[in-house]
């Protein structure tokens, strides 16, 4: 009976819109090596992803590269399907839970003003120096997940 019950369980849930947000993964390939795009968050300067709400009007996608623009100042294709994703606090004192689907931008244009450039820090990083500054070690995993891709 439990064999049962766990071959055909999952963790995953549906869960309500408003507890899903969506990320992007901004990076780049310069001479073979993959980088990726941190940003500092506005309450607590822990090195994150760009993230947010999915905006109406908008696929998750096309809202995980305006997160992209607006928090970390960055434009270029963006993936269709999320490459992994991690529960986050949404609230100040985190007591309020969200998904986050994190979804890989290739990094074609890089500004020197955005919006949020006065509330935020950026720093490239390879991906064994990303696992080490991001808090959230589901963060790290998602960054060596795209990783891979490029062996």
């Amino acid at each position: 009976m439990v064999k049962n019950f766990l071959r055909n369980w999952s963790p995953r849930v549906e869960i309500p819109t408003e507890c899903r947000q969506v990320g992007a993964l901004p990076y780049a390939v310069v001479d073979g090596r993959l980088s990726v795009l941190l940003i500092t968050s506005r309450r607590s300067g822990r090195w994150i992803f760009p993230k947010g709400a999915i905006e109406p009007d908008m696929s998750a996608s096309e809202s995980a590269a305006l997160e992209a623009l607006e928090e970390a100042g960055v434009v270029g294709p963006i993936e269709d399907v999320p490459i992994g994703s991690y529960r986050t606090g949404s609230d100040s004192d985190g007591s309020a839970l969200v998904d986050v689907d994190i979804y890989p931008l290739l990094v074609e244009t890089q500004l020197e003003d955005w919006k949020e450039r006065s509330q935020r820090l950026r720093h490239w990083a390879v991906v064994s120096e990303a696992q080490r500054l991001l808090v959230d070690p589901a963060l790290g995993r998602i960054a060596v997940a795209l990783a891979r891709r490029f062996g």
